[in-house]
C-alpha cells in the first residue's frame, strides 16, 4: 500500500474516486496488525488504497473527526462511507468492501 500526503489524498477525494484510506501511527502494535491484514487485502482485490501517518497530518484526524488508529475510510465516490476502527479478520474487511465498493 502506498503512503499518500496530503496533495494524494486530496486528489483522490477531488476524484471522486473510490477505495480505502488507512490512518496509522508506526508505534501502534495494532496498527502494525492492520497493515498486514490490509495487505493481503490488496492482493486479494483490485481497489485503490492509500495510509498516512497520522503523526504528520493532525489536522486531517480533525477533519475526518478520527478519534484513533487504526482507522480505516471506506470512500465511493470521494464520500466516505464508513470509518472502521476494529478490523476484526481479513474476510470482515472484503466483507465490508464489497457492501460500499461494488
Amino acid at each position: 500500500m502506498n503512503e499518500w500526503n496530503r496533495n494524494e489524498l486530496e486528489a483522490f477525494l477531488d476524484d471522486a474516486e473510490s477505495g480505502l484510506i488507512y490512518f496509522y501511527t508506526p508505534l501502534c502494535g495494532t496498527c502494525q496488525l492492520a497493515s498486514r491484514m490490509l495487505q493481503i487485502v490488496e492482493e486479494l482485490v483490485t481497489v485503490k488504497m492509500g495510509k498516512l501517518n497520522l503523526n504528520f497530518y493532525p489536522d486531517i484526524a480533525v477533519e475526518f473527526a478520527i478519534e484513533s488508529v487504526p482507522c480505516l475510510l471506506i470512500v465511493q465516490g470521494g464520500k466516505v462511507k464508513e470509518t472502521l476502527y476494529a478490523f476484526h479478520s481479513v474476510p470482515y474487511l472484503l466483507e465490508k468492501m464489497k457492501q460500499h465498493l461494488n
